[in-house]
């Protein structure tokens, strides 16, 4: 494992001590809070490096919706038939360009990550320097003080009831923006018919067990690794207010929400894409025009 993660240990550490020397300039700022600022601007530049991602998945997410009347043909067609419904699935989604499991690649590389600063921030408070810290840096990062707690401590760890404190309070930050982001996601922006199903009672069950996952964990990780998480989660929530704000997914609460918001300021209102597909307007029927008539024509007509 050591040379998978040791480059991920040199990329975070030197990120880490980029952003740390640069708010060691601000005179009035504490070492706990050069360190603080230090992690946050990590997840800043790690979040930042993954929003061509986040926009791949924002498209994905999109695609999905549209092709959800296709998606219940097929169901209907091949219900019966699993491997050939997974088959017509896997080919609808090949053509259309859609990747049913993008909105899951910020998450999982973010994992590695987050392993290796909870690696470097844990060797830390043992008084062991990784990646490109020095004896000097793991030292100062041991001792460093947030709010009265240690940023390199965690909570079932520590003997000090302000570093306990500190810790519980971040966990319960981590779970509640967590469920926060996922739950706006769900109400928002996601169509009703998303909603039922096997598959949304997954992601209902999901929205509740992952934060109780996360407080679970939580009371392991140092008190840097859950500012890290817990300003993550903060970026994902503002990341996707905008998106979902300024470009919402068709069919949805977002989508009619913006639609109401155009009206009002007289711009230009976008239809539907997913009510044309379930409920096509009928086509206006031509007008059949009178073919022209001889005079002799007319008068019989008259005459009748």
């Amino acid at each position: 494992m050591g040379f998978i993660m040791d480059p991920l240990y040199w990329a975070v550490s030197a990120i880490l001590l980029g952003w740390h020397w640069l708010f060691e300039r601000v005179e009035f700022l504490s070492d706990g809070w050069v360190w603080v600022l230090a992690i946050s601007g990590l997840t800043v530049t790690i979040r930042a490096l993954l929003i061509p991602l986040f926009v791949k998945q924002i498209k994905s997410s999109r695609n999905m919706q549209l092709l959800q009347p296709q998606i219940k043909e097929l169901q209907k067609k091949y219900g019966h038939d699993r491997q050939r419904l997974a088959e017509e699935q896997m080919k609808l989604w090949k053509e259309t360009g859609t990747n049913p499991f993008a909105s899951c690649l910020p998450l999982l590389l973010q994992m590695p990550i987050f392993f290796a600063l909870f690696n470097v921030i844990n060797n830390a408070a043992k008084g062991r320097a990784l990646g490109l810290l020095d004896a000097g840096d793991a030292e100062s990062l041991k001792n460093a003080m947030f709010l009265g707690g240690r940023i390199a401590d965690t909570f079932i760890n520590s003997a000090h009831v302000e570093t306990k404190i500190i810790a519980m309070v971040m966990v319960i930050a981590m779970c509640v923006t967590q469920f926060v982001t996922q739950r706006q996601l769900m109400s928002k922006n996601m169509p009703p018919d998303a909603l039922t199903g096997p598959y949304a009672q997954q992601q209902k069950m999901l929205l509740y067990i992952l934060p109780v996952v996360f407080a679970v964990s939580g009371v392991a990780f140092p008190i840097g690794v859950l500012i890290y998480w817990t300003v993550s989660n903060l970026w994902t929530m503002g990341q996707q207010f905008y998106v979902i704000r300024r470009n919402p997914a068709p069919g949805t609460p977002a989508f009619h929400a913006k639609q109401v918001r155009d009206a009002k300021h007289g711009r230009a209102v976008q239809e539907d894409p997913l009510e044309e597909l379930e409920h096509p307007h009928p086509k206006p029927q031509s007008r059949q025009q009178p073919r022209n008539q001889s005079r002799n024509q007319r008068k019989k007509k008259g005459g009748k």
